[in-house]
């Protein structure tokens, strides 16, 4: 890993804590509107299809920038990447701030897409580059939480403060452009892991200013280096299948628990939202008790039975078994995904890391994106409740392989 110390090394930067929080205000941002999609679906009169197709825009900019650019930061630097994510983050909130109907949603899901796209690699990298010697366990854990956890406090804060303060569709926007200019503040202070002389270097150019005319421009976010596919493949498999079942939480639950559990709260939609974040969280803080080796087949089958309590819930219209599924399922995912993203890093050379991350991503976000949108889809035959049931029953059984799979072949590691 390369470390720099740049712009007066000989004061105390903030470290790999400060980082996480970073990276967790810009994914906050990104699931914001999730409790709020039943409000504008009653003020510009939009179907369930378009609302998954609105979530689907974000995953779109996601991956789109993950293909173009989701090894930038190896090549400029990783504080470079990381402002200019919490720049398009607070445009996407300034769209959503000023909207006027469905173009300013697409616009800014588009936006926020980009954000996240940008930091899943970049912000995930560098927390782990910034943890000193013996910490670089804390540093994954930091890392994989403040991905999840940030995802999950967007809906948390904008439930809240649509239910309970004015300005339901104002309010949530306004506070999550405070938080990304402190973000953006703290940001400026972080030191830079990747050297001056190795960005050169990357770049084939001799002068910085040179290294951004000089970036390729052809896709590169899905070029993983031989000796990492044999992890990458299941691993990025595992990956899929848990963020299929956050795909459903966060473009369609509030949507279910509305019209089939007739829970109109949005305060209780985005804490049912936020537990299945909150779980992923604790999964992951585990993780390293269980090691990679179990974490990965265990944390998929763990991601089983919590599709078949959601499945279940929406068959018999349960509210508990709705949040008894988020919360196995998403302690699931959780185990599953820092185990995942635990091997595929540490099989990645230093130099490739940053884009072999990004490929791990753009699968993961495939999995958040096709299956919602295939839900949204089927509720134009089968109604949001057959809808949901089909997913589950779908999802479940690409976990179950995958975890039988990993069984009989673990991945190397503790």
């Amino acid at each position: 890993m390369h470390r720099q110390m740049d712009h007066g090394s000989g004061h105390r930067r903030p470290g790999y804590p400060v980082a996480a929080g970073i990276f967790a205000v810009g994914m906050a941002g990104t699931t914001l509107p999730t409790p709020l999609y039943g409000l504008y679906r009653a003020q510009l009169g939009f179907s369930e299809l378009m609302v998954t197709i609105v979530f689907a825009v974000y995953a779109l900019g996601v991956i789109a920038t993950l293909l173009l650019a989701g090894d930038v930061s190896d090549h400029v630097g990783r504080r470079p990447v990381l402002l200019c994510a919490l720049g398009l983050s607070a445009a996407s909130a300034l769209c959503f701030l000023f909207e006027g109907g469905l173009p300013a949603l697409f616009a800014g899901r588009l936006l926020s897409g980009f954000a996240a796209g940008l930091l899943s690699g970049a912000g995930t990298v560098t927390v782990m580059e910034l943890a000193p010697p013996g910490r670089e366990a804390r540093a994954g854990l930091a890392a994989t939480a403040a991905n999840m956890g940030g995802l999950g406090c967007g809906p948390l804060l904008a439930g809240l403060l649509a239910q309970y303060a004015p300005w339901p569709l104002r309010l949530p926007f306004l506070a999550d452009l405070v938080l990304v200019a402190v973000a953006g503040l703290l940001t400026w202070f972080l030191p830079e892991t990747v050297a001056r002389e190795e960005r050169a270097r990357r770049g084939e150019g001799g002068r910085e200013r040179g290294t951004w005319r000089r970036l390729p421009v052809q896709p590169r976010g899905l070029v993983v280096p031989p000796q990492v596919r044999g992890v990458f493949a299941p691993s990025a498999l595992a990956a899929f299948a848990g963020f299929a079942l956050l795909g459903l939480f966060t473009a369609v639950a509030p949507s279910f628990m509305a019209q089939t559990l007739r829970v109109s709260n949005l305060a209780v939609s985005g804490a049912v939202v936020f537990s299945v974040f909150l779980a992923s969280t604790v999964g992951q803080s585990l993780m390293g008790r269980v090691g990679v080796r179990a974490a990965l087949p265990g944390g998929c089958l763990v991601l089983v039975a919590g599709l078949a309590l959601v499945g279940a819930s929406l068959a018999v219209r349960s509210l508990p078994l709705l949040v008894a599924g988020a919360l196995c399922g998403g302690l699931g995912q959780g185990l599953a995904f820092r185990a995942a993203m635990t091997a595929v890093s540490g099989a990645a050379p230093p130099e490739h890391r940053g884009g072999t991350v990004s490929a791990f991503f753009v699968v993961a976000y495939l999995g958040i994106s096709l299956p919602v949108v295939g839900v949204g889809a089927l509720t134009l035959w089968l109604g949001l409740r057959g809808a949901g049931m089909t997913f589950t029953v779908v999802v479940l059984a690409l976990a179950a392989g995958v975890g039988l799979y990993l069984l009989r072949r673990p991945p190397a590691g503790n």
